[in-house]
């Protein structure tokens, strides 16, 4: 064959390949309300006839960085051809199917359990619908790269539709309940809520901003929940110079027991928040919106390359997730600052709690920021959670977060930012259609922007255990962190959380007054001193002083019961974000353009010294 004949030969086969690619058939999936009783949904997946076995599949994970086996959920799978006829089923592993003599085609179906509420979860009940796809539909192993389309059925006629996917036909009534996506990972990456809940909307800077509430209309002011959403998007956006959406869509739920924080999507997050407890502090809402939002671009656009592609079957393991999810809370909190929603008073508050829930914690000194990202799949361990044994990579992210953006300033005599270094990220990678190479990336674009050698910061506290040079950096805008000695209630045990679950016990002081009262590890907290935890049970231990009487509702192998005691004290110290004894006017002014997300007025500030720093 001549080269130019194998070179035509070549390009016919290339584009041929191309074609039946785009022309490869969709993957149609059929959901049935069937029984809001026992919370169980159909479903069916019309496979077209490509070759005779198809495996299909049901994640392991979604929404939470934890191997939850939702397959353990789906009942009598089975298949048949277009003459309904049976095709053989083989069961390959624990979610996976193998469906046999599918050359012709095939649909696939089952039913599949669904009662876990919350924004990591998929629920059906007789009263709304929130599901998380991948939770529920099953994807063909050879055809994930596949349009899909999914259609509900047994839709009540009073219920409504909120989700971020693309209606297959907009504005047909009668395709209210149809959806499409270009592939499977955009399908399940777009929760869907069903059901009556109240819902808003507005124009942000030519995007559409949706809000769906589900909740008790007596419980929150829809106008209200508007308005902050209103600022907490413009600011965010506004702090990014982007706008990278046409609609995005807020989902609300605010029970009355235990909220479940936030989860982000593509253009989209569902949020639930204690009813209770955002009366109290409108401000918690705020914080948890700022969040998720601003994943929009942390996580969802710059992105770790280790994040892809998804695994759903395996763990995805990254070292990124201090950046892409601590650093995120410094955005939220500078955003709710220039949104006018917090104050500098909250904002310093609130880091010196970070602060001292990080220094608090044994592990700080044994496990690093990016190790803690590594085994975030030790979450829903209750051991793995104790202050000896890990950190949180959402707090010492979220400190780093601050710090980083003072180095960053300090480097470039105020000119530069966390922000120019967020744009520049968001310039190089999300529109660069790249990921970044985890810890390396972050620091790469930190030396871009700043002009500087960073090697050092992310070597002795990103990738080390080195602690944190909270007063090296602070002192630049008129800070420092002081140490004191405090009383501080102790409850004789202690307990862990996992998401939207009560805490649990997983130590009790051998002879304490807890131990004496009938506390046991592995108890259940129902409920402290007559209500329902909203929030962790630590924020409520430290509403309460030594001396109070501690009253509990547990269960556990002992069954329900009532645990009261006394709380005794101990001495341990406290750390306070404060002013420096001599507050330059220099320091005052960076403090105003830190808090306000600016770059200093004046380039030629003098930098910080020891004429400065009032000591």
């Amino acid at each position: 064959m001549s080269k130019r004949l194998l070179r035509l030969f070549t390009l016919t086969f290339l584009i041929l390949s191309s074609l039946a690619a785009v022309a490869a058939p969709p993957v149609d999936y059929y959901v049935t309300l069937v029984n809001s009783k026992q919370h169980v949904v159909h479903v069916r997946i019309h496979l077209s006839g490509t070759s005779a076995e198809r495996d299909v599949q049901l994640p392991a994970w979604n929404a939470l960085y934890q191997i939850r086996d939702f397959a353990q959920n789906v009942r009598s799978l089975h298949a048949r051809d277009a003459g309904n006829n049976e095709l053989p089923v083989r069961k390959l592993d624990k979610t996976t199917w193998r469906i046999s003599h599918a050359e012709s085609g095939a649909e696939v179906e089952y039913d599949i359990y669904l009662d876990q509420p919350g924004p990591f979860g998929a629920q059906y009940n007789s009263e709304h619908a929130f599901f998380n796809l991948a939770q529920v539909l099953m994807y063909p192993l050879d055809a994930r790269d596949s349009q899909m389309t999914v259609t509900f059925i047994g839709l009540p006629e009073h219920w409504q539709v909120a989700t971020a996917l693309e209606s297959l036909r907009p504005g047909v009534p009668s395709a209210r309940g149809i959806f499409v996506a270009r592939n499977y990972d955009r399908l399940v990456d777009a929760p869907i809520e069903l059901g009556t809940f109240r819902e808003t909307s507005f124009d942000v800077n030519g995007a559409t901003i949706r809000i769906a509430v589900d909740a008790d209309p007596a419980d929150y002011e829809l106008k209200a929940v508007a308005e902050m959403v209103r600022k907490v998007v413009t600011s965010e956006m506004e702090w990014m110079d982007d706008k990278p959406f046409g609609q995005y869509l807020f989902i609300y739920h605010f029970p009355h027991g235990l909220g479940a924080g936030g989860m982000e999507h593509a253009y989209s997050t569902a949020i639930e928040a204690n009813a209770d407890r955002i009366k109290e502090d409108p401000a918690s809402l705020a914080s948890t919106t700022a969040h998720e939002f601003f994943h929009l671009w942390n996580v969802k656009r710059i992105r770790p390359a280790t994040l892809e592609p998804i695994d759903y079957v395996h763990e995805n393991y990254t070292r990124a997730l201090w950046f892409s999810e601590g650093v995120t809370s410094t955005v939220a909190d500078y955003a709710l600052l220039r949104a006018g929603i917090t104050d500098e008073r909250r904002f310093l508050a609130d880091l010196s709690h970070e602060i001292a829930t990080l220094q608090k914690r044994p592990a700080h000194r044994i496990q690093t920021v990016e190790d803690s990202s590594l085994d975030t799949w030790f979450d829903k361990y209750p051991q793995y959670r104790l202050p000896e044994r890990s950190i949180s990579y959402y707090n010492k992210g979220e400190i780093l977060g601050v710090l980083l953006d003072l180095a960053i300033r300090n480097q470039t005599k105020g000119a530069k930012s966390l922000r120019d270094l967020m744009r520049w990220m968001n310039k190089t990678y999300a529109y660069g259609s790249r990921y970044f190479n985890d810890t390396d990336g972050v620091r790469e674009g930190a030396e871009a922007v700043s002009g500087a050698d960073m090697q050092a910061f992310f070597h002795k506290y990103v990738s080390g255990l080195d602690e944190l040079p909270y007063n090296e950096m602070l002192q630049r805008v008129g800070l420092r962190v002081v140490e004191q000695r405090v009383v501080a209630p102790d409850p004789g045990f202690i307990s862990v959380h996992n998401f939207d679950v009560p805490p649990v016990v997983v130590y009790v002081e051998e002879g304490g007054d807890a131990a004496k009262a009938g506390l046991v590890q592995g108890d259940t907290i129902l409920s402290v001193n007559g209500k329902a935890l909203v929030s962790d049970f630590e924020d409520v231990l430290a509403s309460m002083r030594p001396g109070e009487m501690l009253k509990l509702r547990v269960a556990g192998r002992r069954g329900n019961r009532k645990v009261e005691f006394r709380l005794g004290g101990h001495e341990e110290i406290d750390y306070r974000v404060t002013d420096l004894d001599n507050v330059t006017s220099a320091q005052r002014a960076r403090r105003a353009a830190w808090l306000s997300s600016q770059p200093e007025k004046r380039a030629d500030l003098p930098m910080p010294g020891a004429a400065e720093n009032g000591q």
